[in-house]
Parts: C-alpha cells; sequence; structure tokens
C-alpha cells in the first residue's frame, strides 16, 4: 500500500509542477524575438554573419548563398542599431560587425549626443524586407549592397526629459542601404558593415 501512495504523491506533484509551467507561461508569455538590450555576447551573431559555404564566394554568389547571407544581414542589422540605440558612450557590442571607418563614424556621433546631454529611447520592433540591391566582386573584395526597411519607435530626449524630436508612440519606418564586405580569400567567415548609402 505504500508504494501506491508514494506514486499517487508522484502523480499529483507532477500534475501541480505541469500547473505551474502553463500558468507561468500564460502569464509570462513566449519569447518571439529579440527584446530588450541585445546582451554582449555576439558568437551566434558572428556565426550567422556569414556565407556557410565559402566556396560559394569564389565561384559565384548564388541564390543559395545570398540567403544565407540575408539571415545573418538582418541580425546584424538589428545588432547595431540596438547596440547604436543604448545610452553607452561608444559602440561596444558590434564592434566586430564593423570596419574602422564606420567604427569611428558611429563612435563620433554617439559622443556627439551625449555632449548634447541627449538620451535615445529607441525600440526596435523588427525588418519588413531586406534584399540584396547588388553584389560586385572587386580582386579578392565582395560588396554586397542590402537595402532594408524596418520599424522602430524612436526619441531623443534632452537633460530635462523633455522630446527633443521622434514621438516614443509612434513606429516609425526606417529606409536604410547598407553595403557590407568580405575578403573571399580570408579564413575569416564575418563580413563587416563598410558603408551607410543615403
Amino acid at each position: 500500500m505504500n508504494y501506491s501512495f508514494e506514486y499517487i504523491d508522484i502523480i499529483l506533484l507532477a500534475m501541480i509542477a505541469g500547473f505551474i509551467f502553463l500558468r507561468l507561461r500564460g502569464i509570462l508569455g513566449k519569447r518571439t524575438g529579440f527584446e530588450g538590450k541585445a546582451p554582449p555576447q555576439f558568437k551566434e551573431v558572428l556565426k550567422n554573419v556569414k556565407i556557410n559555404s565559402p566556396k560559394n564566394l569564389n565561384d559565384n554568389f548564388d541564390e543559395v548563398a545570398q540567403k544565407e547571407f540575408l539571415k545573418g544581414a538582418k541580425i546584424a542589422y538589428e545588432t547595431i542599431i540596438t547596440d547604436f540605440s543604448d545610452n553607452d558612450n561608444k559602440i561596444t557590442s558590434s564592434r566586430p560587425l564593423l570596419n574602422k571607418e564606420v567604427f569611428n563614424q558611429f563612435n563620433e556621433a554617439l559622443r556627439q549626443r551625449n555632449d548634447r546631454g541627449h538620451q535615445a529611447e529607441i525600440t526596435f520592433i523588427g525588418i519588413n524586407s531586406a534584399k540584396i540591391k547588388e553584389h560586385k566582386k572587386i580582386g579578392k573584395i565582395l560588396n554586397v549592397t542590402v537595402d532594408f526597411i524596418a520599424e522602430v519607435i524612436t526619441c531623443i530626449k534632452d537633460k530635462e526629459k523633455k522630446i527633443v524630436s521622434g514621438d516614443p508612440e509612434k513606429i516609425k519606418k526606417i529606409y536604410d542601404t547598407w553595403v557590407f564586405s568580405r575578403d573571399t580569400t580570408s579564413a575569416n567567415p564575418n563580413w563587416q558593415l563598410v558603408n551607410i548609402l543615403t
């Protein structure tokens, strides 16, 4: 009989645990995408910001390679936008995704924003579309230009928390054209943002 009670206790405990799990899931929800500040570790991002088959780069930037590239480009875009929107003095998390010139430009913009005493409140909603505009190989360097359409909520406030620009209640559609580059002969599979076209 003792064994029967033990089994019943185990079954009851399992049912209670399952009930609590379902209640928590219902209250807290599921994580469906990027939420909040990007973590400092970007090993997974760097893995994705590449083309899985370097051979394709030397032969042909074919449809499969382009699809793989766009997956990584979307992750890089969100990562960089999120890093730039943080109220730090300089770019940190997305540094490996930027070449030296773009990195310096971003940091200068952040410095000027901080000097004015402004703070950014930017919420990244998502990417509506990302399309390769062109890809061009010059020597061993492959440049890929991507048109992004994304949605953000953006607002800049001064020291007194007064709104300088943007609207914290309104979703804004943004259009960006970014150029990514990679040395096709390099063992490093990662791409870098080398230019932002206006």
